[in-house]
């Protein structure tokens, strides 16, 4: 059975999303390899000692990892999907009546408005924010909605944020492109180009 790599940590986006792709393609049982960066993943994936990595598209390391990927390892870009990810908000210590700091992921830097917070502090992961917070590190941080329904007395919604449709991509050793553009001409967006999808906006998710 194939092995697939992804960003840890357990609970996190990348893991959640990887476990859904793996069963929307029926592989039970698959293992998924969990690292901390994604110079660790390539190196895991040109090693052997995985078979496909994936990441969000809107990672902030995703430029380099594409580049590092085909330039430094000879591995490419397989497969891409759309996929939600865990509901997000902006979660506040209840201690906390004006908060001034924030945590965050980059990539979630342009989910709201941030300008009441003076100072804003990154982490390389939704997750980590949720445990800088908890840790009280900064006042306010964007990370697991659920994090407020876990810790009622220490965490409130300041405001939630929902889920991104984000866009993915799957890597692996092997090309699969034989020709100039690998798309999915018959695929939703093919249709709606053809006027055979209602085009209707969807609601924003919940």
């Amino acid at each position: 059975m194939p092995i697939f790599a992804t960003l840890g940590p357990e609970g996190g986006n990348h893991v959640l999303v990887t476990r859904r792709y793996l069963d929307l393609h029926g592989l039970d049982g698959v293992a998924v390899t969990l690292f901390e960066d994604f110079e660790r993943g390539l190196a895991l994936l040109a090693g052997g000692e995985a078979d496909y990595l994936i990441q969000a598209a809107a990672h902030p390391r995703t430029s380099a990892t594409i580049a590092q990927a085909f330039f430094k390892h000879g591995i490419h870009a397989i497969d891409c999907f759309i996929a939600p990810s865990h509901p997000l908000a902006i979660l506040t210590r209840t201690t906390v009546a004006a908060p001034r700091s924030l945590g965050l992921q980059p990539a979630t830097r342009d989910y709201a408005d941030l300008s009441r917070w003076q100072s804003l502090i990154e982490e390389p992961t939704t997750t980590a924010v949720g445990e800088g917070l908890l840790a009280g590190r900064y006042d306010s941080g964007i990370t697991l909605r659920r994090l407020a329904e876990e810790n009622p007395g220490a965490l409130r919604v300041d405001q939630d944020l929902g889920s991104v449709d984000d866009p993915w991509i799957v890597y692996g050793r092997r090309s699969v492109r034989d020709g100039d553009i690998l798309a999915w001409r018959d695929g939703p967006a093919g249709r709606l180009y053809r006027g055979g999808v209602n085009a209707s906006p969807n609601p924003k998710p919940a």
